[in-house]
């Protein structure tokens, strides 16, 4: 009988932190190349970046998954944001929008 694995979405920083106890000597090449690709793109804290998904599901009823990519992107303008939602295929409200650029101006 196999065991079932969870699935769970996580931020770019929450991915650093659980890599950043590797050890570089047995590390694999995957697991070096992709603790070298988010202490590069890492934008907030593990913490931090859970706060702001949280933030992002709660108040900007984000499903977890848009959360998730707005928190690792952490976009500055409506611009920004409308680039990276427009691959949702949902427009998001100006409110919405507002809100979300609030809650990652922390």
């Amino acid at each position: 009988m196999s065991a079932t694995k969870e699935k769970k979405l996580i931020t770019l920083p929450e991915v650093q932190k659980l890599l950043g106890g590797l050890n570089a000597e047995t590390a694999d090449q995957i697991q070096r190349r992709t603790l070298d690709y988010v202490s590069k793109f890492s934008k907030t804290s593990a913490e931090e970046s859970e706060k702001i998904r949280e933030r992002l599901v709660s108040e900007a009823k984000l499903s977890e998954r848009e959360a998730v990519e707005i928190t690792n992107i952490i976009p500055k303008s409506k611009e920004e944001l409308r680039v990276f939602t427009s691959g949702w295929k949902k427009l998001l409200p100006e409110d919405i929008m507002d809100k979300i650029l609030e809650i990652l101006n922390i």
